[in-house]
């Protein structure tokens, strides 16, 4: 998020603890969720971003409805007003708004959370057309996935009948600086994890989308004005 929405904002973050990306994992790192709300709270911050899109996806489809909910009721006990998004919601708000009915993924889940990404998906009434899981288990190894391995698995993908390509379906895999070149190559917008939550922040704020470098989701204000 820094280096998507820079100068201008500041950034207060909680971290939920987790070492290996598992549903066991996964579930633990979910009850540390008001432990973590309670504290960014404190901040008074304009929005929060839940910023694990498998947490919630593995929890079944709308999970990220109802945890926005549950985040949204807490903070509001506390005198917070702060608007509430996640990378889940975030990517399927992205998915709607290029719009996108055909989408192609790319994750570094294990197969079997990959799977609970596509269902989730396919639940918000998005056909996947393909998709390719990296089986990357530790969760520090999936900060440090090259991008060469990320356009690889991209490149493996048939995409002719895609409408948008989901590079990165979680927030932690790297892929900003592949995304507008990938863009290029490929023909189709291209998205993740991290550019669909910095598109939910900035609609949240009523800001104008005219992010560079982060591909054409983020330049949707700045096509607007040229056309």
């Amino acid at each position: 998020m820094p280096a998507l929405l820079g100068p201008g904002f500041s950034f207060h973050a909680s971290r939920m603890r987790m070492a290996k990306v598992s549903a066991a994992q996964l579930a633990a790192m979910n009850a540390q969720r008001e432990r973590c709300v309670l504290e960014l709270g404190d901040a008074r911050p304009d929005v929060i971003l839940y910023a694990c899109l498998v947490a919630l996806m593995a929890a079944g489809p709308g999970e990220h409805q109802r945890v926005e909910g549950l985040v949204a009721e807490q903070l509001a006990t506390g005198g917070s007003e702060a608007k509430v998004r996640s990378s889940a919601g975030a990517l399927v708000e992205a998915l709607h708004a290029i719009p996108a009915r055909r989408v192609a993924l790319v994750t570094p889940y294990l197969r079997p959370l990959a799977e609970q990404v596509v269902t989730y998906l396919e639940a918000a009434g998005f056909e996947i057309v393909d998709w390719r899981a990296l089986e990357v288990e530790d969760n520090h190894a999936v900060g440090c996935i090259p991008g060469t391995e990320v356009m690889a698995a991209a490149r493996s993908l048939d995409l002719s009948n895609a409408d948008a390509l989901v590079l990165s379906a979680c927030v932690q895999m790297p892929s900003l600086p592949l995304i507008d070149d990938a863009e290029r190559e490929f023909g189709v917008p291209v998205i993740s994890a991290a550019t669909a939550g910095a598109y939910s922040i900035l609609k949240a704020l009523d800001l104008p989308l005219t992010i560079t470098g982060a591909g054409s989701l983020l330049r949707r204000d700045t096509a607007a004005l040229i056309n």
